[in-house]
């Protein structure tokens, strides 16, 4: 079972994210670094606030996320049970 000590929801905001540049192959730290910056959502964190969210927009972007998140995980356990790939739903806006 993974340690939840270092998950990045039970992480303190503020924790530093570190690189270690090896032979001075800066280009192989850069695309470490920027892994680990996607990992921790830091990139998705930073186009959330470039701009003010109303909390009514937060709430229903949170919800709708959810639910997306609640149907990835179904289809993904039904197509585990059936064995059968199931085609994606078109998007509704």
């Amino acid at each position: 079972m993974p340690s939840r000590k270092n998950s990045p929801r039970t992480r303190k905001a503020g924790s530093l994210v570190q690189v270690i540049v090896r032979d001075n192959n800066v280009d192989q730290a850069m695309k470490a670094l920027k892994k680990k910056l996607q990992r921790e959502g830091v990139f998705r964190e930073m186009k959330l606030r470039n701009f003010y969210e109303k909390p009514s927009e937060k709430r229903a972007r949170e919800k709708a996320e959810a639910i997306r998140r609640a149907r990835k995980l179904a289809r993904k356990r039904a197509q585990r049970e059936s064995g059968v790939v199931t085609a994606r739903p078109a998007p509704t806006r």
